[in-house]
């Protein structure tokens, strides 16, 4: 087995790196970072919030335990805010996209004025292997990608790094922890999961017997109802709908829209729409149509997805959640939602893998046997917290590890949505971990 060790610095690079004064032109910082180990094609972005902002590539090893496998480049932007500022490493669990546009700000960066370095996800956009051998999209190569990216950006960036991620980038965030538990001072996943299966089997209870009150979950049960009785009227709006955007599916356009019912409780709750803006029962059909797409739009199931990766990690190791059709059963079209992530969300080359529990397992293991300075962000609504770290009773002991939880908060909660006194705790303790002394990185197992 190769051990990891993708690019050395020479010793004059790093002199030279240590030296730098802690003011440079922007096209000294571009030379910068460009002089680093691996790292290519460094091009300026507009920015209206970071004065400095640029997005590379970086050489990456597609297996870092094999070196046969080869290289690929995988795109990073870094937001430069100064040589004698913190880092933060956004492990983003999809593309990078939203990163590039001029107004974007992550959260943290800006509360900390801290330097930001995000990092786009192994086989998504930009930062996709060719020939694209899937066996290696794994959650332990992405987090090698990540491992590297602060290797090489230390030899510039020497103040404290944090790491944090948003959904799929939460569970990033948390699991880099796992694997690379040195690597920063403080890890702030925000509604991150830790599934246990492709169905886990803990989000269709909390929407049917947890979130919101009896008399929501009620109506949102009628209004599913609702759109199955409708669907004969509805269903030639949204074929034509789906014709228009040249959207193509692995299983009827009926049995599509019978999933996007099923999904419809899930995406409400999670993006905290209000339930006020459901159509009553004697909407018109083009009324019903119209909010059926705005809450759960179909290419979510449709072929031309860009979410294909994460749908081959949910099979193989993330894990997903199931629909429960039993109180639809007289209304809905599907006989079984069983096995539907394989059967509606991925390609027929991808029906021999299996889920493994070993990333879970390993995650528990750790949390279970290590107090590490981490800080979870939950909302109270949100079904991913279904399968949160929240409900792991262990971590009511640990004096280190803090769990946040917004009551009425969606997917969207973040830091800025509390309440001012809790804010502030919030970032008194990540402040407090990212620049402490004890923050038990060295006895982490």
């Amino acid at each position: 087995m190769k051990k990891y060790s993708l690019f050395q610095g020479t010793i004059a690079l790093l002199l030279a790196l240590l030296l730098q004064p802690l003011s440079l032109s922007a096209d000294e910082i571009q030379d910068t970072l460009a002089s680093l180990p691996g790292i290519t094609n460094v091009q300026p972005l507009p920015s209206t919030v970071y004065k400095h902002k640029y997005v590379m590539q970086i050489r990456q090893w597609v297996d870092p335990h094999h070196a046969s496998a080869g290289t690929f480049l995988q795109r990073v932007i870094v937001a430069h805010v100064g040589f004698d500022r913190p880092t933060v490493l956004v492990t983003e669990g999809y593309d990078c996209n939203y990163a590039l546009r001029p107004g974007y700000q992550e959260e943290l960066s800006k509360l900390l004025n801290a330097n930001l370095v995000f990092v786009e996800y192994r086989y998504f956009d930009k930062s996709r292997p060719n020939p694209c051998n899937w066996q290696y999209l794994t959650v332990e190569n992405s987090l090698y990608d990540l491992h590297n990216v602060n290797v090489t950006l230390h030899k510039l960036y020497h103040g404290p790094w944090a790491a944090t991620g948003i959904s799929k980038g939460g569970q990033t965030c948390m699991f880099y922890r796992v694997y690379f538990p040195n690597d920063v001072a403080v890890s702030v996943p925000y509604v991150a999961p830790l599934n246990r299966g492709v169905e886990d089997g803990r989000h269709q209870p909390f929407l049917e017997k947890k979130v919101g009150t009896a008399a929501q979950r009620d109506s949102l049960l009628r209004y599913q109802i609702t759109l199955l009785k409708h669907k004969p009227q509805v269903l030639p709006l949204f074929t034509d709908y789906c014709n228009s955007k040249h959207y193509t599916f692995r299983v009827p356009l009926s049995d599509i829209y019978d999933y996007c019912v099923l999904e419809y409780p899930f995406a409400m709750w999670q993006w905290g729409t209000p339930l006020s803006t459901m159509p009553g029962e004697n909407a018109s059909d083009s009324a019903i149509f119209k909010n059926l797409i705005e809450v759960n739009e179909p290419d979510y199931f449709s072929e031309q997805t860009p979410y294909l990766p994460f749908n081959v990690q949910a099979a193989r190791e993330l894990g997903y959640y199931g629909y429960d059709i039993k109180p639809l059963k007289k209304y809905i079209g599907i006989k079984s939602a069983r096995n539907y992530l394989h059967r509606v969300m991925l390609p027929q080359e991808f029906d021999t893998i299996k889920f493994s529990k070993k990333l879970y397992h390993r995650t528990i293991a750790f949390l279970k046997h290590n107090d590490p300075t981490m800080v979870y962000i939950y909302g109270g609504i949100d079904p991913w917290g279904a399968s949160g770290v929240a409900h792991l009773k262990f971590l009511q002991k640990k004096k280190k590890l803090k769990v946040y939880m917004l009551p009425q908060g969606s997917h969207r909660t973040r830091i800025n949505s509390f309440p001012e006194a809790e804010r502030q705790q919030i970032i008194s303790t990540i402040t407090s971990y990212l620049y402490g002394t004890d923050n038990n990185q060295n006895n982490q197992k």
